[in-house]
């Protein structure tokens, strides 16, 4: 059985079909109401989530299966000190999938070689966040009616932030996207990720510390919180959580057309003021999450 660690196990032809049965299920929902009957999903969530964890429990709701898992480490055995393999193996006897959060990098991938079920990693440390990243390309479609030919400003943890990790991977396979990367000096994009991807591919980018110079050449916006759980210094934490807050203000020089994006949880780097705006997107973003989940248990579980 195949499972899902890294979104670039999936090919581009792959992601445009999840994303074209996202599209489906979204027009004809009852069309998919038993897809997934019979079938079991288990949430193993060793670290704190309320969106990942309930979107994919209401996707498998949705196929018509049935969830069970636990949501917090200190609910499962590895507050004894069980292993993650074991935790694993136990598991692969009572669901037909898992999607699995672990602060520790590398986690699902471990949890995947110990089990003959599909494993989804639904966020694993500072590394990767595959299906958050699909639902980011199934909302940038459904937005701009492409995934191509964009500016993509992407704001705020850039050196921590998985989601952003992940969708520059992403993203860098489509053909003429730019990157704009927004961010203070001690929260760059990672060298190995602007070698390994952006300058691997030849791809167009530019670094900046000023939202306000980026912000009219720009489709996409995807702001991104301060994360204080990959800080380990608090000083540092709170001189630079604050170093990006969006506002009405700030977007008076952006395209009519420009889509705002947020993995959320935020904190205040996106101001309330902004919720009422067209162009915020980030709880439809949310809502997409959900579908493009249902396509993916779907296609790892082998659904027609």
């Amino acid at each position: 059985m195949r499972s899902l660690i890294d979104i670039q196990e999936l090919s581009v032809n792959e992601i445009d079909e999840l994303i074209t049965v996202a599209n489906d299920i979204i027009d004809n929902p009852a069309k998919y109401s038993e897809k997934c009957k019979g079938k079991i999903l288990a949430t193993l969530f060793f670290e704190p989530s309320t969106r990942t964890r309930l979107s994919f429990e209401s996707a498998m709701f949705s196929l018509g299966g049935n969830v069970l898992g636990f949501s917090e480490a200190q609910s499962s055995s590895s507050a004894k000190g069980e292993s993650v393999a074991d935790t694993i193996k136990t598991v692969g006897y009572y669901a037909d999938i898992i999607a699995m959060r672990h602060p520790k990098e590398g986690a699902p991938m471990v949890a995947a070689m110990n089990t003959d079920i599909p494993v989804i990693n639904a966020g694993d440390g500072g590394h990767n966040h595959p299906t958050q990243t699909l639902t980011d390309l199934l909302t940038i479609q459904r937005e701009k009616g492409r995934v191509n030919n964009i500016t993509i400003g992407v704001c705020g943890d850039l050196k921590f932030g998985r989601t952003v990790h992940s969708l520059i991977g992403a993203m860098s396979r489509y053909e003429n996207v730019k990157f704009v990367l927004i961010s203070p000096e001690e929260l760059k994009v990672p060298e190995y990720i602007k070698q390994t991807v952006l300058e691997a591919k030849n791809l167009e980018y530019v670094e900046t510390t000023s939202l306000e110079d980026a912000m009219p050449e720009l489709d996409i916006l995807y702001m991104t919180r301060v994360q204080r759980e990959r800080f380990f210094n608090e000083q540092d934490y709170i001189r630079l959580k604050d170093s990006y807050i969006l506002t009405p203000q700030k977007l008076e020089a952006a395209k009519e057309d420009l889509c705002i994006m947020h993995p959320l949880p935020r904190v205040n780097e996106i101001s309330v003021a902004v919720d009422k705006d067209p162009r915020a997107c980030y709880f439809r973003q949310v809502n997409n999450g959900k579908f493009i989940r249902m396509a993916l248990i779907m296609k790892l579980l082998e659904v027609k």
